[in-house]
């Protein structure tokens, strides 16, 4: 079996030289971290470790990914995990239909004499289905986005665990495929399970919290700018309220931007109750939250401050 680099390193731009560097630079691509989220993806980067994001949904793990692909230039590599995820559905799979075609066109062209020969030719790369795992691997450096673990089984987990620990793949019929450059990994959870231990071991882990005021305005701010101060603000602090009821699916920062543009679009320049009520639909996911907050005095969730 050899061991096999499909791919040299491309060109990409210098690291930030320092947290406050990468922040900056995130903050210019959009994402807006704070201080310890900044220190965890620079940490992750120099130190070529995954990096365990856990947090509730919508408060910014998976965008996390997309701004340090973004910034370093470097492709982005997604795993959507679920129940019942195989290894096979992340690494790689041989293409059937194509290996039967070439192996039609031997035997039309009377190739099959050497039936060895022909067998390896089966097996060629080029034959082979990069999955997430692998592509990241080969065209290095990536970003590769493991996204919401907790949804995979044990089983995955270990294998996982194992492909994060040298960086290699071992394809039976080609040999061993190994990262020039590790990927940066960008692990995320939505704490839906526990994971194992073994993992997190593995990575440097941060706990993403929902942002708080004034950074949540400035994030609304930046990511739509056509949205009024007034409004971003309304919605900033509504949004906060909506979190501390005892909802099925408090809103993150992505329903909170689908609500300042609902509200924007319908022309509003600042959050009235009345609108507030029409639009929950962009920021309430569950009928019962839904409900829940009608029951509530409208007022007091959405007036001023």
């Amino acid at each position: 079996m050899s061991d096999t680099t499909v791919r040299t390193p491309r060109e990409h731009p210098p690291l930030p030289s320092g947290p406050d560097e990468l922040a900056a630079a995130l903050t210019a691509t959009g994402y807006l971290p704070d201080e310890g989220l900044a220190t965890a993806a620079y940490l992750a980067l120099v130190m070529h470790r995954p990096l365990f994001l856990e947090g509730e949904a919508g408060v910014g793990k998976t965008a996390l990914a997309h701004a340090l692909a973004e910034l370093t230039g470097r492709p982005l590599y997604r795993l959507q995990c679920y129940e019942g995820l195989e290894a096979s559905q992340a690494l790689y799979d041989w293409d059937f239909g194509r290996q039967l075609l070439h192996l039609r066109a031997a035997e039309a062209a009377h190739a099959g004499t050497d039936t060895a020969a022909l067998e390896a030719s089966l097996y060629d790369r080029r034959f082979l289905l990069a999955r997430p795992l692998l592509q990241a691997l080969e065209d290095a450096p990536s970003v590769l986005l493991v996204d919401e673990v907790d949804r995979a089984d044990d089983e995955f987990e270990a294998f996982l665990l194992e492909v994060l620990s040298d960086f290699t793949i071992s394809v039976p019929e080609l040999g061993t495929i190994r990262a020039s450059t590790p990927p940066l990994v960008i692990l995320t959870s939505n704490r839906t399970r526990e994971v194992h231990d073994a993992l997190k071991r593995r990575c440097l882990y941060h706990w993403l919290e929902h942002p708080g005021f004034d950074r949540e305005v400035a994030i609304l701010r930046s990511r739509l700018p056509q949205v009024t101060e007034t409004l971003a603000r309304d919605v900033a602090r509504a949004t906060a309220r909506l979190r501390g009821l005892d909802l099925l699916k408090p809103p993150g920062i992505a329903e909170a931007m689908d609500w300042a543009t609902a509200l924007h679009t319908l022309g509003a320049r600042e959050l009235d109750p009345d609108r507030a009520a029409r639009t929950l639909g962009a920021v309430l996911k569950y009928r019962e939250d839904t409900e829940r907050v009608h029951q509530l005095a409208r007022g007091a969730l959405f007036g001023g401050a």
